[in-house]
């Protein structure tokens, strides 16, 4: 299962700015890896561990500005298709990393 979180936060303030440093330094914090300047992801044992994850970045989240999750399963994710670029070979954005015990 992987939850992916994408945003789009407000950054006119230095306030703004701020929340914006917060959010992201929370979500790496919670395992996040970056796809992209605003798509944020992380693989998770199960749904429900994904929702428990889900809740705690919802109580994270600045009031300003858009915040969307979405979860999907390993077979979805892995039939990504990329348009344009080479997708990451990066062993801590892989399935392989996860360790059922």
């Amino acid at each position: 299962m992987r939850l992916m979180i994408m945003f789009d936060l407000p950054m006119i303030s230095s306030r703004d700015r701020r929340n914006y440093r917060r959010f992201r330094k929370h979500l790496i914090q919670e395992g996040f890896l970056m796809m992209q300047f605003s798509i944020y992801v992380r693989v998770c044992s199960n749904t429900q561990s994904a929702k428990a994850i889900e809740r705690r970045v919802a109580a994270l989240t600045p009031e300003a500005g858009l915040v969307q999750s979405v979860m999907l399963t390993e077979k979805q994710y892995q039939a990504m298709h990329f348009i344009s670029g080479e997708p990451s070979t990066d062993i801590l954005n892989s399935a392989e990393r996860t360790i059922m015990i």
